[in-house]
């Protein structure tokens, strides 16, 4: 290790122990914190190889993934440290080289964190991507990605047999004709010099955007922006050393690196994973129990399928648990609090940054609130007309201030990028309230938001309201056309099970949400549909938007004025 690798890694430390000491400690931890200066820094050789050598981590479990059915496998930090240097060597003859981009397409799976530690120590650029992708998303990828390696699934090699370009091909699983076999790395020392030190400002990550409203956007993140950035997401979760820590995430989306990366390996924890190919509440919870899983995080979609279940089946709930993803609804949190002892805290970050709010250990969670900003994060919420800073406003960062963990901006589109970091802040494209103690509560994407009646609703609070009904399992508001109120929400709904799809069950949602809502935010049309989600989970409000026009009503929408018994 270099003197410039060894100053890198005791600043990055210092940084990370002084977060670890002040966990539950919130005001000194704002107050006091500082980003490490790192001008060198090569994470999994500056960092996580140093770790894997500490006495301390020689039986430590660094991954740990469990099958469906009851296989699983465990490698420990000096075990991981030592197979991805044979995948870095093996690599590097095959010609990876430092700067090269490298799509990386795997499920859940130990090569998957082998070959991102290799690509690192290599100064290779990661192209996440996941294993749904079709041909046109992959060539899309390679292109716009300027790809020069692809290390993909061997069941999903066809996948790319119509998509062009000089790419070397590695495939991971049974041998394919045409593709270098991955086990073959196995063979290469276990010892790995790198070619030179890695500049902090040099890129890691490039990740392709879920595209809610667009084409995807090209986010870049340097050698630091994520590994270092992500000292918040380890502070927000709680993260220390010897955790068992479970996110529920897909490869190839920023919170899976976010949770089952940076966050769990900066705090020396384990990363757990339960691969299932549906959704099974008791056999997840049987298998958390049976691990001892002390740290959980899941999106929105999960833990509203968690409290269909019996919660209590779990008999050693962690004590960790947070939400990310979406804004969680307070009825959720509720429920797992009643259930398990403990509180959701939720947090809030995007692609193009760590966590930037949220709430911590140890400090009052206000209900429907996101929590307050992270240490190391100057957030202001910003009028999008007057530019000045307001209660309610959009979402921004202070760039006087500058977090680590935010990308660089948009690759290839330097007119977006210009946008994003506008007048001195970074924008998010979400729009927040802030109240007297500093507690943000989430409105809505800057494109969800609407007029009705000239009054501006925010389609998650009236979706919180919904969900505390038994029937509605999940649900999604947008404007619908009316020619006096200019537009009147409408409620697309998920039932939960047991409940029918009929105009008894519509009546009964929309007399809740009139009782529990104040009358210029009543949902006034409501339809039974399942959601339209990104490949990450998001809901596509914007496509749920395009589906109504104010000339037709659509089959199966159920209308207030269908219901002339309803209370007035």
């Amino acid at each position: 290790m270099s003197n410039g690798a060894s100053e890198s890694y005791q600043a990055f430390r210092a940084a990370r122990d002084y977060l670890q000491a002040h966990r539950e400690d919130y005001d000194t931890a704002v107050r006091e914190f500082a980003w490490p200066e790192l001008t060198e820094f090569n994470w999994a050789l500056d960092w996580f190889d140093v770790v894997a050598r500490d006495p301390a981590n020689a039986e430590r479990y660094a991954l740990w993934i469990v099958e469906e059915d009851g296989t699983e496998n465990r490698w420990t930090y000096p075990e991981m440290a030592a197979r991805s240097n044979r995948v870095a060597n093996w690599l590097r003859r095959l010609g990876v080289t430092r700067g090269d981009r490298l799509i990386l397409m795997l499920g859940n799976q130990g090569e998957l964190w082998e070959t991102i530690l290799a690509a690192i120590k290599l100064g290779a650029v990661v192209i996440p991507a996941s294993t749904l992708l079709g041909p046109a998303d992959l060539t899309d990828r390679v292109e716009r990605g300027q790809a020069k390696h692809v290390v993909i699934r061997a069941a999903d090699t066809a996948k790319f047999d119509g998509v062009a370009g000089g790419y070397t091909r590695i495939a991971v699983g049974e041998p394919v004709a045409g593709w270098h076999s991955y086990s073959t790395a196995y063979a290469e020392p276990a010892e790995f010099t790198p070619d030179g030190v890695t500049p902090a400002g040099d890129p890691l990550l490039l990740y392709f955007t879920s595209g809610t409203t667009a084409k995807p956007k090209l986010v870049q993140h340097t050698q630091v922006s994520y590994p270092v950035g992500h000292l918040s997401t380890m502070y927000w979760i709680g993260l220390e050393p010897g955790d068992v820590h479970l996110n529920i995430s897909s490869p190839g989306w920023a919170k899976h690196a976010w949770s089952n990366v940076f966050a769990p390996w900066n705090a020396e924890a384990t990363v757990f994973l339960y691969n299932y190919n549906r959704f099974d509440a008791p056999a997840l919870m049987a298998q958390m129990d049976r691990c001892g899983v002390t740290s959980f995080c899941a999106p929105p979609t999960v833990w509203r399928m968690l409290i269909q279940a019996d919660l209590s089946a779990l008999r050693t709930p962690p004590k960790k648990v947070v939400g990310a993803g979406e804004p969680l609804n307070p009825e959720v949190i509720e429920q797992v609090e009643l259930a398990w002892g403990v509180t959701i805290r939720d947090g809030f970050g995007q692609t193009e940054s760590s966590v930037q709010i949220a709430n911590t250990p140890g400090q009052d969670v206000v209900p429907g609130s996101m929590g307050r900003p992270l240490p190391g994060f100057a957030v202001a919420l910003v009028d999008p007309v007057t530019g000045e800073r307001a209660a309610e406003g959009e979402i921004c960062l202070d760039l006087a201030h500058r977090p680590v963990g935010l990308m660089t901006g948009y690759t290839g589109d330097d007119e977006r990028t210009a946008e994003a970091f506008a007048g001195g802040y970074y924008h998010t494209g979400d729009v927040g309230s802030v109240d007297e103690r500093g507690y943000i509560t989430y409105v809505g994407r800057t494109d969800d938001v609407f007029k009705a009646s000239d009054y501006r609703i925010s389609p998650f609070e009236l979706e919180s309201v919904l969900l505390e009904h038994e029937a509605v399992a999940e649900a999604a508001v947008v404007p619908a056309p009316d020619a006096i109120r200019l537009n009147v929400p409408k409620a697309y709904v998920v039932l939960a099970a047991g409940h029918e799809p009929s105009a008894n069950t519509a009546k009964a949602v929309l007399a809740y949400a009139r009782e529990h809502l104040a009358p210029y935010k009543r949902i006034r049309r409501l339809e039974f549909a399942e959601l339209p989600k990104t490949i990450s989970g998001k809901i596509r409000r914007v496509e749920l938007r395009g589906r109504e026009h104010a000339d037709t009503r659509p089959e199966g929408e159920f209308r207030e004025e269908d219901f002339p018994d309803l209370k007035s």
